[in-house]
């Protein structure tokens, strides 16, 4: 496929595609072969296309209907689609279709039909379907359902001489010469899948632990205590914590959201809202107490629940397409931290104050036109620049500022645990109330720009001008985490338990830059922070809340691992004369998202990988209305390669498609 011929055989003899994983991203790929396939697929000949997974075909394992009713989504029900629409730079036919939220008005009577039926059978997930509204954030098993029609809608529009066999098993191998058909063996299943071409979309996947955890949880085995490692929290067995336990909990995300609310309300408390609005919880006295702490030592921000009041900002301004192109031709090594975030951190603050300055002109002093010309002309940490905004926003509290945002327990410490406690409550409560109040609508203006520069980075990355160091700490390290803490935080109502479950004792907070030890003596697990000087928290358990880091070394999944143990695939590695960086990451050719294999010193022909483990990053498998999503740019760009791969048809080179991603 790499090369400029297509896949031999003849119109008699039927073409087929192997896809591994069946998830949203299979799905969206498979959404985009049924767009393309009018135009590049001739009804003459059949296509075969074979779906392996062992969990359900749309949803996959990560949004599978099978799981707690308690987890929710951390995006609003209008923020989520699967289809393309007029914002996506694409060679394919943009093919419109319903956002979450379109799709679920049509249960309450409120939006039109989409076929194809029927809706979902569970009678909690479509009485949730009839009330949602596009600012709520849905349940999993929302999110499940629809990404389920998704799939379905998607075969239904494939042309009939396409059809698509799913395979509810694990796929463990992949064999086959580069020249020829590829075997791609089944659990259980004597006979493997012969394929032309096999795409690996397995998406998000866990490892068996690290040495540190493994050290971790000997010492639990030793000491008869609980120790749980970075795990997907739909997953997790949590039954090992015992009622009133003392659990150190290391991670403030997501993850940690998740797993509060399953030791929580998922052991029978709930929560009352009083008269006064006040949100309380009521245990059930079956709840450990969880002793939780992080790097930053507070917990994500709340997603925003408002729209933009102002017009929608053109993005990207200063990092685009042509802005990477200058940053490329520099000579010398790349550093993110001084050579690129700089033009990032001036993008994300037009976003923001492009917002203030249009929703908010009263806050502001100058005209728009004027203040946006004279931040054209500045870097952000110009003094010119800092002398700007000053003048032009007088309240410091709608300024941008990211190194206080970054670190916000930064040269802080308390005298006693209590004063912490009060202290980052009335954090937690400004936070939410701030980003539920549209007076603040700047912030979301600085998310929509967030968005556009995460997905500007990806082309850099592939270029290999980044030094090792700045791919390790500062994109895979700080930036991931920098972007996740503004910008994928949990819903407002999740950051108001927390506060309760604070008030009511259940959760209690360590600090910035927590130290997890362990002790031998008392057999217990120990948590320290400068944020409270001399204090020592002794728990019997700990708990790693967040997920996995990615490694072929370590992978639970069978294909990826025995291909990486033949040398059929490479991890990336970035080294130079300061350092290595191993990422874990498959290596994939930036072009066209063939697997690199070392024994053929390049991309192999018949082999493709997308989304969560490959070294493409920052390419999501759904994504926020009209923001020209680039896992849509990519799934495009490749399902009119396989097609006409697969036909035998010659390729042509898309430049669109090696700078998209």
């Amino acid at each position: 496929m790499s090369g400029s011929r297509g896949v031999a055989g003849g119109t008699g003899s039927p073409a087929v595609l192997v896809v591994v994983g069946a998830g949203p991203r299979a799905t969206g790929l498979l959404e985009r072969i049924a767009a393309n396939a009018p135009e590049l697929w001739s009804g003459g000949r059949e296509l075969h296309i074979h779906l392996v997974d062992p969990y359900p075909p749309g949803p996959g394992r990560v949004w599978r209907h099978d799981q707690s009713p308690l987890l929710r989504m951390n995006s609003m029900a209008e923020d989520v689609t699967m289809f393309t629409d007029e914002s996506s730079t694409i060679e394919g036919p943009v093919r419109p279709g319903p956002s979450l939220a379109e799709w679920a008005a049509q249960f309450s009577g409120r939006g039109p039909r989409h076929a194809p039926d029927p809706g979902p059978a569970d009678p909690g997930v479509l009485a949730e379907l009839r009330s949602l509204n596009g600012t709520d954030f849905p349940t999993r098993r929302v999110q499940s359902a629809y990404l389920d029609w998704v799939f379905r809608r998607a075969v239904a529009e494939l042309p009939t001489s396409v059809t698509v066999e799913v395979h509810r098993t694990t796929a463990t191998a992949v064999t086959g010469p580069p020249d020829g058909r590829q075997c791609v063996h089944l659990a259980g299943r004597p006979t493997p899948l012969a394929a032309d071409l096999v795409v690996l979309t397995q998406g998000h996947l866990g490892s068996a632990p690290a040495a540190e955890h493994r050290t971790l949880a000997a010492f639990a085995r030793r000491h008869g205590r609980f120790h749980l490692p970075p795990e997907f929290s739909a997953d997790a067995d949590l039954s090992g914590l015992r009622p009133g336990e003392h659990v150190v909990v290391r991670g403030l995300g997501l993850a940690f959201i998740d797993l509060m609310v399953l030791l929580t309300e998922g052991r029978g408390g709930t929560f009352r809202t009083g008269g006064d609005g006040t949100l309380t919880y009521v245990p059930s006295g079956r709840e450990p107490v969880l002793h939780v702490g992080s790097r930053r030592g507070v917990p994500y921000h709340s997603k925003t629940r408002y729209r933009l009041r102002g017009p929608r900002p053109a993005l990207p301004r200063y990092f685009g397409p042509e802005d990477v192109d200058l940053l490329l031709a520099r000579p010398g090594p790349l550093d993110l931290r001084r050579d690129v975030w700089p033009l990032m951190a001036k993008e994300i603050g037009f976003g923001h104050y492009h917002e203030l300055f249009h929703a908010h002109p009263g806050r502001t002093t100058l005209p728009w036109r004027e203040f946006a010309a004279a931040y054209d002309g500045l870097d952000w940490y110009a003094e010119g620049m800092t002398a700007l905004v000053a003048a032009a926003v007088p309240d410091p509290a709608d300024r941008l500022d990211f190194e206080a945002l970054d670190r916000p327990l930064d040269g802080r410490s308390f005298s006693t645990p209590e004063a912490f406690q009060d202290f980052l409550r009335d954090r937690i409560a400004r936070d939410v109330a701030r980003r539920e109040d549209e007076e603040f609508s700047a912030d979301l203006g600085a998310f929509h720009a967030l968005l556009s520069v995460y997905g500007g980075l990806p082309r850099l990355v592939a270029s290999g001008r980044l030094t090792a160091r700045s791919v390790a700490d500062h994109l895979d390290g700080w930036w991931h985490g920098f972007f996740s803490f503004l910008a994928s935080g949990p819903p407002g109502d999740r950051l108001r338990q927390l506060h309760a479950l604070s008030r009511a004792g259940v959760v209690r907070f360590v600090g910035a830059g927590m130290r997890v030890g362990t002790d031998e003596a008392t057999g217990t697990f120990t948590a320290t922070s400068p944020t409270v000087p001399g204090r020592v928290v002794r728990a019997t358990a700990l708990i790693e809340a967040y997920l996995p880091a990615p490694s072929l070394a370590r992978t639970e999944d069978r294909l990826l691992r025995d291909l990486y143990r033949r040398g059929s695939l490479s991890e990336e590695v970035v080294a130079d004369a300061t350092r290595t960086h191993r990422s874990g990451l498959l290596s994939v050719s930036p072009g066209d998202a063939h697997v690199l294999d070392p024994a053929l010193g390049g991309p192999h022909p018949r082999r493709l990988a997308l989304g969560a483990p490959t070294n493409s990053r920052a390419v999501a498998a759904f994504a926020r209305p009209r923001t020209d999503a680039p896992a849509f740019r990519q799934n495009d760009a490749v399902a009119r390669r396989l097609l006409r791969t697969l036909s035998g048809s010659p390729l042509r080179h898309s430049p669109r498609f090696l700078s998209s991603y």
